[in-house]
């Protein structure tokens, strides 16, 4: 290559290089990135309404004992066991004619003292004149006026054995003391009745339902420090709505009110039991049902309020994002309250006048600029949805809840906890199972029954309100529930018992808001010679994380 062409080349070079620069410096900037359209609420102080869920449990509202008023054989038994029964309705009825016989004996004794008295009447008749005319004596005239005097007597005695020998005819018909659903029958025809097994059945009035919960002493202190310092405004007790959530998940129609607080803490739950009228007008309502319950009227008062769509989860926390003074967005910390239907309680983090966004969220970035669109704050409604609150809300009822499942279940068992809590330490495990409380020993719970009871007691409802937390807190563990059925007795009523104990654990559960398929029941278990007998009322709640979600 001769030396021009190379100065060609090098020429050629310089001028295509001085034309790639020129492009590039006549080449326009890039577009400016616009800013996000998000709508923008403006912060003010409100007042909010706040939901109080509890976990309750159904009683009649007046449960009758049906026994038998006089001793004798019962006959027949006449209601159909189980169903509805109406004040005054024929029940039982025992053999009257023992009775029928005491009856007219007593009507024939009443008849011999008529005629004597009658007599007695005549021969006073006859004295008084006689008398007078001093032909009898004194003393004659005060015997006659004391024989018919105590004829009399004899007279009015045996007419109140007449009417007690009718009103024990009258027992031996035995109708129902109230309107309400029937129990089974407790003995049999042809048995004997005395004092000591006059109880036949019960009928449980249905209309109106009690609902049984309980507030713990720290729940019921911190209500009322809140109602004190104003930021809790709460209606008078008769004020209180309730309406309770069904186990299937389904909303109960009528709505009911608080109609009683207990005045003392209880020793034996420590907590305060509240009660609510249910109108139960179709017998929907069954006593010893678990539901949810909630309570309405009460209001946050002067409360930082959101839409949920505002609140994001990020790693260090919940945080919202706003919008400062130059138009730019700015995420937020923010320290979240309790919420309900579309309003979220923000404790701290916001002040009144903030601009927080409610929309078009994933387009933002920490200064990046906004088009904020001002938009009217949505009123505060209240969810009855049986699914608010969603993990969070289930497992706040099944911890506050249990509290007011052991209060409506408790038991005469304060010995046993007293004992229990005097040998908790090495020994530990022996002591739970020798007192009937519960143990929780890593994976393992153990709820214990009082002898011949399905019901769940205080103790054993916190232990469960302990599961239904960490079953809420981590989805991929299942529990597996199985009861213990007594080597004495009868095998078929024991496994009934059993089944009937793990079913009020597998309900207290659902209730509480775990799913059933994450719930595995087993047949009971046969207790052998060397397991305590305490063994026969318990049953297990064993977490199984292995089994998945």
């Amino acid at each position: 290559m001769t030396r021009g062409n190379r100065v060609v080349r090098l020429c050629l070079s310089l001028w295509m290089f001085a034309v790639v620069v020129g492009c590039n410096e006549n080449k326009p900037e890039a577009a400016a990135r616009p800013a996000a359209n998000v709508d923008v609420i403006k912060v003010a102080l409100r007042d909010v309404p706040v939901v109080f869920e509890y976990v309750g449990q159904t009683q009649s509202s007046q449960q009758v004992e049906v026994r038998s008023r006089v001793n004798g054989f019962l006959e027949k038994r006449v209601y159909q066991e189980g169903t509805l029964v109406h004040q005054g309705d024929v029940m039982f009825v025992m053999d009257r004619k023992p009775f029928e016989a005491q009856l007219d004996a007593a009507k024939a004794e009443l008849a011999q003292q008529k005629a004597r008295l009658q007599t007695a009447q005549a021969n006073l008749n006859r004295v008084r004149p006689l008398v007078a005319k001093n032909a009898l004596s004194q003393k004659d005239l005060d015997d006659s006026v004391g024989q018919e005097q105590a004829a009399a007597a004899a007279v009015e005695g045996a007419r109140a054995n007449v009417i007690t020998a009718s009103l024990n005819l009258g027992y031996t018909t035995i109708v129902a003391p109230v309107t309400g659903l029937s129990s089974f029958a407790k003995k049999q025809d042809g048995s004997y009745l005395d004092a000591t097994n006059s109880l036949l059945t019960y009928v449980a009035k249905l209309d109106p339902m009690w609902i049984n919960f309980s507030l713990s002493e720290n729940e019921m202190l911190d209500l009322r420090t809140q109602t004190q310092n104003g930021t809790l405004k709460l209606p008078p007790v008769g004020k209180l709505e309730a309406v309770i959530v069904l186990a299937d998940g389904s909303i109960y129609p009528q709505r009911g009110h608080i109609s009683f607080t207990d005045a003392s803490l209880s020793s034996e739950t420590g907590t305060y039991l509240i009660r609510a009228d249910m109108p139960n007008p179709t017998g929907a309502l069954r006593p010893g049902q678990f539901v949810r319950i909630k309570l309405l009227g009460a209001q946050r008062a002067s409360a930082v309020a959101v839409p949920q769509s505002a609140v994001q989860q990020g790693p260090r926390g919940a945080y919202v994002w706003t919008v400062d003074k130059d138009n730019k967005a700015q995420q937020r910390a923010v320290e979240t309250g309790e919420w309900n239907g579309n309003a979220w309680v923000i404790k701290s983090g916001l002040h009144a006048g903030d601009q927080v966004v409610i929309d078009n969220t994933l387009r933002l970035m920490p200064g990046v600029p906004v088009k904020a669109n001002l938009v009217a704050t949505p009123p505060a409604t209240v969810n009855l949805g049986a699914a608010d609150g969603g993990a969070g809300g289930a497992a706040q009822a099944g911890a506050a809840g249990a509290s007011g499942a052991a209060a409506a279940n408790a038991n005469a068992q304060a010995g046993a906890q007293a004992g229990a809590q005097a040998k908790a330490g090495a020994n530990g495990a022996q002591a739970a199972a020798a007192s009937g409380t519960p143990d929780v020993l890593g994976e393992h719970t153990a709820l214990y029954f009082a002898t011949g009871s399905a019901s769940l007691d205080a103790q054993s409802a916190d232990a469960l309100a302990g599961v239904a937390r960490r079953l809420v807190d981590e989805p991929g563990v299942r529990v597996v529930i199985s009861g213990y059925t007594d080597s004495s007795g009868s095998q078929a009523a024991n496994a009934r018992l059993a089944k009937a104990r793990a079913e009020t654990v597998r309900a207290a559960l659902v209730v509480a808001g775990v799913k059933t398929e994450r719930i595995e029941m087993r047949k009971p278990a046969q207790i052998v010679a060397s397991d305590p007998p305490e063994k026969s009322r318990r049953v297990d709640v064993t977490f199984s994380p292995a089994a998945g979600g």
